[in-house]
């Protein structure tokens, strides 16, 4: 037997990494989507939400979690909205006192939490969210007075020991992060934190606090993700690509209830299989692009972090970025533009997020266990 573990993980299977096999043996073939366990992801880590959403719907979600979708009638209810949005400020207080102690940033649990926690990897594209984090951070220094929410990006990751550029990636996050969170001039309108020895007991306290989930790996790398459902499952609104098990969360929220950008999975293997993505094409032709990534050898990071890895950094940008990071770069700041924009509507996005919880149930891992038991080990 042979399973992807999303349904687009199991059709680039079939149809590009094991086509052959696919056509000897196409019965040998099915799908499994990923799932994730709610008794620790909601039940222990959010005792807050998990209490809440037993009194509306009673318990039975612990160990059958599609009941969870009896929470969707709450969606639009004012009352519920009010009692959510306050569980969520209380688990993002909990999580600024825990950088607060870590880290030594002082965060505004009133900001938007915008989130990035998962193995640090060129596909997972940390790099494309903290060069959206240097255009804004240059935006807000060229305009002062220009109408900002004001937004903390959190980042947790470990990198292979031998990663060399993901180390360089985790330097410059904290680099900038230096650069943002010391300059006064801002007004603490932005923060940016990187969060140290990113594991499941600590991401536990993140999952609950998030407002924006950032699942952004280039279109067709991805698997699945579990990450992407932990958000979901705390009421976090994703903000992806078509990549994954997001084509599933999206298909289930719906377009009113998630921020999709970027090219799609064919798009992306047709540039491989052509050849013809040159970043440097669209780092000459879109400004927006340029200043980000001219930002990586500016003098406010040059003098913080070491020239050589930066200038390492920014050379592997231009002259490869076998990822396209660049490819999405314009698409992905018009996306997160339209979710702080919806964020400022608290009641309409109580509602998305409260949708996101409501059509969580199908990412169960005691689904994914019975499937794989239904179908291949038969026990």
């Amino acid at each position: 037997s042979v399973n992807g573990v999303a349904r687009l993980h199991t059709e680039i299977l079939k149809n590009q990494e094991l086509k052959d096999f696919y056509e000897m043996m196409p019965e040998k073939f099915n799908n499994k989507t990923n799932g994730i366990t709610q008794r620790r992801f909601l039940l222990h880590a959010n005792p807050l939400l998990a209490d809440w959403v037993t009194e509306h719907i009673g318990d039975e979600w612990i160990t059958d979690l599609p009941q969870i979708s009896k929470m969707k009638i709450y969606a639009d209810d004012e009352k519920a909205q009010q009692e959510f949005m306050n569980i969520k400020y209380r688990n993002k207080v909990r999580l600024a006192d825990y950088i607060l102690e870590h880290n030594g940033i002082v965060v505004d649990p009133r900001s938007i939490f915008d989130v990035q926690v998962k193995r640090l990897h060129e596909y997972k594209r940390q790099l494309l969210n903290i060069l959206h984090v240097m255009y804004l951070y240059n935006e807000l220094k060229e305009h002062p007075d220009m109408e900002f929410y004001p937004r903390t990006f959190i980042f947790g990751a470990k990198a292979a020991a031998g990663y060399r550029n993901a180390k360089l990636t985790i330097k410059l996050i904290n680099s900038v992060a230096d650069v943002i969170n010391n300059d006064e001039s801002l007004g603490g309108k932005l923060k940016v934190v990187f969060i140290e020895n990113y594991r499941v007991s600590n991401a536990e306290i993140i999952f609950a606090a998030s407002d924006v989930s950032e699942q952004i790996s280039t279109a067709s790398k991805e698997a699945s993700g579990t990450g992407n459902m932990k958000f979901m499952l705390n009421g976090a609104v994703t903000l992806g690509t078509s990549d994954g098990a997001n084509v599933e969360i999206h298909e289930l929220v719906g377009d009113d209830n998630i921020f999709i950008f970027g090219a799609k999975s064919e798009e992306v293997i047709a540039h491989y299989e052509k050849a013809d993505y040159v970043a440097k094409d669209i780092y000459e032709k879109d400004a927006m692009v340029k200043e980000a990534v001219d930002f990586i050898t500016s003098k406010e990071l040059l003098t913080i972090g070491h020239e050589e890895n930066l200038v390492r950094l920014q050379k592997e940008i231009l002259n490869k970025d076998w990822f396209m990071t660049l490819l999405d770069f314009r698409s992905y700041v018009e996306a997160k533009e339209k979710a702080y924009k919806a964020y400022e509507d608290r009641s309409a996005f109580a509602e998305m997020m409260i949708v996101n919880i409501a059509k969580a149930g199908y990412f169960s891992s005691d689904r994914t266990i019975a499937e794989y038991n239904r179908d291949i080990w038969k026990v």
